[in-house]
């Protein structure tokens, strides 16, 4: 089976959903802040290889080092968490090990090429055809760079207290999906 275009909307919108760059306007606008500029396309360049060449080798890599897709989810719930509450509380819990740069980490991963993500991705790719996986990613990377490009724009539009506000609201949203991905997952570990 080649490319289908109802196969390529639905995973469009399952990893749209789950990258949640809209959501992550706060936290870009944040790390803009603190390191000044940002890569844009060294961003989404590897958040966009990291996807592709999960989807190929992901799911072996995890199980040479003796991990199932379940753990892996489970794992990626507690960042997905942390991060929630850090936006949500207006804290900051996880350091910064890289402030002079955070086009890689904490942007590409596990921002954009996080373990939801990633985890969306072998869901995907036993349901779906290889080519509308890829396509989807690569529509969603092309919307990851124009939010990157104008997330100065965008802070200036929405001035502190519009940020403030999205980032709580997104922080929610954020706090279910992490909530959604543990007990969905964790119940097939025990």
């Amino acid at each position: 089976m080649g490319f289908d275009f109802k196969q390529l909307i639905t995973a469009s919108m399952i990893l749209f959903a789950i990258i949640d760059i809209m959501g992550s306007i706060p936290i870009i606008i944040s790390l803009r802040k603190k390191v000044g500029h940002i890569q844009s396309e060294k961003a989404t360049a590897v958040a966009g290889l990291i996807m592709i060449v999960f989807i190929f080798i992901g799911e072996k890599i995890l199980g040479l080092i003796g991990i199932d897709i379940n753990s892996f989810a489970v794992a990626g719930s507690f960042i997905l968490f942390v991060m929630a509450l850090e936006m949500i509380l207006g804290i900051q819990i996880m350091k910064d090990e890289t402030p002079e740069s955070a086009s890689i980490v904490p942007l590409a991963f596990p921002l954009i090429a996080g373990p939801g993500a990633m985890t969306s991705l072998l869901a995907l790719r036993a349901e779906y055809n290889l080519v509308n996986i890829i396509a989807a990613i690569l529509l969603n990377i092309i919307l990851v760079y124009i939010v990157l490009k104008t997330s100065g724009r965008i802070a200036r539009i929405l001035g502190n207290t519009g940020i403030n506000v999205i980032r709580k609201i997104f922080g929610v949203v954020l706090l279910a999906i992490a909530v959604k991905l543990f007990t969905e997952n964790i119940q097939h570990l025990f």
